[in-house]
């Protein structure tokens, strides 16, 4: 998740407008930054690797001459972060200039097309085939607005962008599709943004674009179009008193919750994400003998769903180990074993000791993670990037979602690979391709129950958490989220050990929470759900859609879509567990962005 912005003026000065929006932005990317303005037939550009204020004190980037201009603030993706793929980027002779949010899937088959055209790609960016594409374009006859429908009608993925020309010295063209983008309208200039808190006060009406829409800006007017067919579209302006309501943290109270509803778009950019990179992954894993995945805290759970599902679908040996314990837990590492080391940060020090001790020895060390250019990309031989986007709330949501979803692919590409289980691998795609739509649904059915289900349990001292099977990952994953940010004591737990101990706690009004999905362990859960309601407990349950049964002898319930393929039910039952942990703490009156004694990255061992 990157921030893009763009501003067209009637008064010089721009440049000071975006500087200033991009700061407003710096929660979507941090590892660069970059303007570019028009001036006197020229693109006037200036970007650099680092903190926005820190490139600001080398390059004066608010300072750029000019009255039109597009800057960017980076969370990289694709390629390394660097002065080189910062945006803006720029065509062969650079008189284009464009500045990108999102994935652009099919960049590899793109670029070899440009090269073998002639351009001279200087980054290893996706974004930078926009700018030559249009060039392209250009070159044939077609006017700038032409030129940049065909280029983008060529891409395949999510994306935002902004382009400007220097031929055009007043317009900025922007497309959305499947990345947020909106337009700002005041008095003296029109601008654009990946979110509403970075329009600039002088903003007084808001358009929102939708999917499959190209805007020309100019000082003068806004022109919204459909993308493919050239149609204009009516302007639906919101008013600035809307725009103040929704100005801080997009409409959302806390990071937490933002993140939680940006799920639906995070299933999209793991479903964008280029293959090649999971496919080298997935052929290492195949050459292995043994796989251990190691991580800590949420990452240590999707550990746990990972080794599960490469064990069911593609027969690979895997292994989730906590990675405090890798070096005390007797395992076996020989020269056919892989390591799948998995953080949010890519910086979890316990996770960076293995690596470590484990480089200079002849096992493969493979990553995955949210934050190219971390520690864990360097010690790594091959990862692959989660595509989430900056995660500001200290629980994790949605990187944990993205490790889900990114495992699923991982294990049917491992399945393909080795020719097993074909079927189980087209059930997994197929549910993979509707996961936004899922998330989304789950999002809007389950919100007001667990707001109401907060009150019931705020004022708990302790819960559980039980489940079978894969779901033992949703179990642990819903007590950690509700014990860090509500402080509620939690235990996740199988379901089947229930009975070996922590029943003991049990009495009136205890807190159950069940994960019960139909799968082969539906059965054995009922009758865990019936053992605690005869000690007294408060039963809630995550059941499928038209699940009466488990409705009947549950006193709440979060209803979840039912999907074909059980393995991947954790990144839908765990959604309402986060919701739920969430409304809990504000109830209690804890900050779920803060939680006390705990950092987004721990970095000590």
């Amino acid at each position: 998740m990157c921030g893009i912005f763009g501003c067209t003026s009637f008064r010089e000065g721009v440049s000071k407008i975006i500087y200033d929006s991009l700061k407003k932005l710096e929660y979507r990317g941090y590892d660069s930054v970059g303007l570019a303005t028009t001036h006197n037939g020229f693109i006037f550009v200036k970007k650099d690797q680092g903190k926005i204020e820190e490139v600001e004190k080398r390059l004066e980037i608010s300072k750029l001459p000019g009255r039109c201009g597009i800057g960017h603030t980076r969370w990289a993706t694709h390629g390394a972060p660097s002065k080189e793929n910062a945006h803006p980027l720029t065509d062969c002779e650079g008189k284009i200039a464009v500045v990108h949010n999102g994935i652009i899937e099919n960049y590899l088959e793109l670029r070899d097309k440009l090269a073998s055209a002639g351009h001279k790609l200087r980054s290893r960016t996706d974004s930078e085939v926009i700018a030559h594409l249009v060039e392209e374009f250009l070159s044939r006859g077609l006017t700038m607005e032409e030129a940049v429908r065909h280029a983008t009608l060529l891409l395949r993925g999510s994306y935002a962008f902004a382009l400007i020309s220097a031929s055009r010295e007043d317009t900025i063209i922007c497309v959305r599709m499947e990345s947020p983008l909106v337009i700002g309208i005041s008095r003296d200039f029109v601008c654009c943004s990946s979110d509403i808190p970075a329009l600039p006060p002088e903003v007084e009406n808001v358009v929102v674009m939708n999917d499959g829409e190209l805007a020309i800006l100019t000082p003068r007017a806004v022109t919204i179009e459909d993308l493919e067919s050239g149609r204009q579209l009516p302007l639906r302006p919101l008013s600035k008193e809307n725009v103040s309501a929704l100005a801080d943290k997009g409409g959302f109270t806390h990071y937490m919750i933002k993140e939680i509803y940006e799920q639906p778009q995070v299933a999209l950019n793991v479903m964008s994400a280029p293959r090649p990179f999971i496919l080298k992954l997935a052929n290492e894993l195949v050459k292995s003998d043994r796989v251990y995945l190691i991580g800590c805290g949420t990452s240590y759970h999707a550990c746990i769903f990972g080794s599960y599902l490469l064990r069911f679908m593609a027969d690979v040996d895997a292994h989730p180990v906590v990675a405090s314990e890798f070096h005390d837990s007797c395992t076996k590492v020989t020269r056919g074993t892989a390591i799948l080391a998995i953080s949010q940060s890519g910086e979890t020090a316990d996770v960076l000791q293995v690596l470590r001790a484990l480089r200079d020895k002849d096992v493969k060390l493979l990553a995955l993670t949210n934050v190219l250019g971390s520690s864990i990309t360097r010690l790594a031989s091959l990862y692959v990037g989660l595509y989430a986007g900056p995660e500001i709330g200290v629980a994790a949501t949605k990187t944990f979602i993205a490790q889900l979803l990114m495992l699923t692919r991982i294990s049917i590409e491992v399945a393909r690979i080795k020719e097993i289980n074909r079927d189980l691998a087209s059930s997994a795609e197929k549910l993979l391709k509707s996961s936004a739509k899922l998330i989304e649904k789950t999002l809007s059915v389950n919100e007001s129950r667990a707001k109401d289900i907060a009150i019931d349990i705020a004022l708990k001292n302790s819960a559980f958490f039980l489940a079978r099977g894969i779901n033992i990952v949703t179990a642990l994953e819903g007590a950690l989220k509700l014990k860090e940010i509500s402080y509620i004591h939690a235990e996740g737990y199988p379901a089947g050990e229930s009975k070996h101990g922590p029943i003991a706690l049990v009495e009136e009004g205890y807190p159950c929470i069940f994960i019960c999905p139909r799968d082969d362990t539906y059965n054995k859960m009922i009758g865990n759900i019936m053992e605690m309601k005869a000690r007294g407990a408060f039963a809630i349950s995550c059941i499928e859609e038209g699940d009466k049964d488990v409705g009947e002898i549950s006193d709440r319930v979060f209803i979840l879509p039912e999907i074909e393929f059980k393995p991947l039910a954790p990144a839908l039952h765990v959604i309402p567990l986060q919701l739920l942990a969430y409304y809990t703490a504000l109830v209690r009156g804890c900050d779920p962005d803060k939680p006390r004694n705990l950092a987004k990255s721990v970095t000590v061992t």
